[in-house]
């Protein structure tokens, strides 16, 4: 598959419908120490609704710098990041806080569980944030946890459970608010060929079921060969 091109046969998008995000001329950098660095130069790219994209590169490229900015938690130096319609760069922290919180589920190669609660209040976490009352954030917590397989744990604790569980329950959290948009951070870094395997096929199904982009950042070429279309990241630019 050539990159930031769709394999054939792949994913096509809905005639005459927007990308869900449109990433163009981007730029990211920092100040350390009085000195500048350049991390992101003018990318551009665009992602459809119901797309799954990895996002490939050398460590050190900007991978995790991008993913930052798609999920509204930076902001770009220079250029224009349009999700779901709306100019991101636009936004003031209260909105950008509310359309990350509505729009977008993460989902890190660190399960981020919180140790003394059970799956369900794990998923539950983002409707508590979100207000939603809680026999429906009982209800809900429990339909996704049966979804992606862990019906029988819904009251088990992060070290009762097995990283691929663990990492089932943290992709029950993110489709919690029924994101239009799933981030995934190396999400099979931390597990072994079996669970990875497990894991790409939930999120993937999942995603399918509810139309939902993803955009998943890997360095394992299995993860990246199930992607509808890779792009990659060298020395800061897509390509």
């Amino acid at each position: 598959m050539s990159l930031d091109t769709a394999a054939p046969g792949a994913f096509a998008p809905r005639p005459g419908s927007a990308p869900l995000l449109s990433v163009e001329g981007v730029t990211r950098h920092f100040t350390v120490s009085g000195a500048r660095i350049d991390v992101l130069h003018d990318c551009t790219f665009q992602v459809e609704r119901g797309e799954v994209v990895a996002i490939v590169g050398q460590s050190g490229s900007g991978k995790s710098t991008l993913l930052n900015l798609l999920g509204l938690l930076d902001r770009p130096s220079g250029g224009t990041y349009t999700f779901d319609g709306v100019d991101t760069t636009r936004l003031g922290e209260g909105p950008r806080s509310r359309l990350r919180g509505e729009g977008v589920g993460f989902v890190f190669q660190q399960f981020h569980l919180l140790e003394r609660r059970t799956a369900l209040a794990n998923v539950g976490v983002p409707m508590v944030l979100a207000g939603v009352p809680l026999l429906r954030r009982r209800a809900r917590a429990r339909e996704l946890l049966e979804a992606v397989g862990l019906g029988h744990r819904l009251h088990s604790q992060p070290h009762q459970l097995s990283g691929g569980e663990q990492q089932r329950v943290a992709l029950a959290r993110a489709l919690s608010r029924e994101p239009a948009l799933i981030l995934a951070d190396e999400p099979t870094g931390a597990l072994d060929a079996a669970s990875s395997t497990m894991i790409m096929e939930q999120l993937l199904e999942q995603a399918r079921i509810r139309d939902a982009a993803v955009v998943v950042v890997t360095h394992d070429p299995k993860v990246a060969a199930r992607a509808d279309r890779v792009v990659e990241l060298v020395e800061g630019r897509t390509r």
